[in-house]
């Protein structure tokens, strides 16, 4: 039976991120991917001004509970960018809805990058966002968001202490049994550390100078996927890395504007391609 996930995420009209991103990654591997926005943009937030937002939140809960009387279950739930604190109480309902036993909760703690909160969150939002992280059975922070969640300094550099300290804390206080922190870099490498069982496993790849938007949606959208196809953590990561790095350099090469997101649908078919393998 194809296995089918829950998206809650946000929809920017341009600028390929989010809901616009994840739909179609997930796809490629075979899922139903079902959408809950949080709130509709004309464009994300990153670099773009004079935005559209169109606040979902009073939707949010009622599309819920017409899936509930549908009978409608989900094998993943997969939560982003949320629009406000509001929404945070309101997905922990839905997830209490939803999951089971055989339910696993992906959070992307979507609220930060380069050491700064996203301007429109508010100082108490990481400390509000704790009690959904702490349902997560897996979490995908980048540096940023482990440290706001941790109350830890940000650094720019990353040696091989400072990261295992992050991951001890997030361990420790959030207790989640998956973890993968993005953004973690030696100054040449860019990567992602998987943490499980008190286990620790880096998966590096060359560093690509710039900002490209929407690579963070990218790459939990590859792990998502790889992993509701049960490729193991190790494996999902590394075609994640993969995946978000060959989109990027092909975003670099075409020199286009890195406000409008990566080039990745040229590498859709290589998705399908590894998920048939499983």
């Amino acid at each position: 039976m194809q296995k089918r996930v829950l998206l809650i995420n946000d929809i920017s009209g341009v600028g390929k991120c989010s809901l616009t991103v994840s739909v179609p990654i997930i796809s490629h591997f075979g899922v139903t991917t079902d959408v809950l926005p949080t709130a509709v943009l004309s464009t994300h937030t990153g670099g773009f001004v004079d935005y559209t937002f169109r606040d979902l939140t009073d939707d949010m809960l009622k599309m819920a509970e017409h899936w509930k009387k549908l009978g409608i279950q989900f094998d993943m739930i997969y939560c982003g960018y949320l629009g406000s604190a509001e929404q945070i109480g309101i997905v922990m309902k839905i997830v209490e809805m939803f999951k089971t036993e055989k339910t696993t909760l992906l959070i992307d703690p979507v609220m930060a990058d380069f050491g700064q909160l996203y301007s429109h969150f508010s100082s108490d939002f990481p400390n509000k966002l704790k009690p959904l992280c702490e349902m997560a059975d897996i979490l995908t922070p980048n540096i940023t968001e482990a440290c706001l969640l941790t109350n830890t300094e940000y650094r720019e550099q990353h040696d091989s202490e400072y990261i295992k300290t992050i991951l001890d804390k997030l361990n420790t206080q959030l207790n989640v049994p998956l973890l993968f922190l993005t953004g973690v870099t030696n100054g040449k490498q860019l990567g992602t550390v998987t943490y499980e069982n008190g286990k620790t496993d880096y998966v590096f790849s060359d560093y690509i100078e710039g900002r490209y938007h929407g690579s963070g949606d990218v790459f939990s959208s590859v792990l998502c996927g790889a992993l509701l196809k049960d490729f193991s953590p190790k494996e999902a990561v590394q075609l994640a890395v993969d995946f978000t790095v060959n989109s990027i350099k092909r975003t670099r090469d075409a020199k286009t504007d890195t406000r409008f997101g990566l080039i990745f649908e040229p590498e859709l078919a290589n998705l399908a391609t590894e998920a048939d393998k499983k």
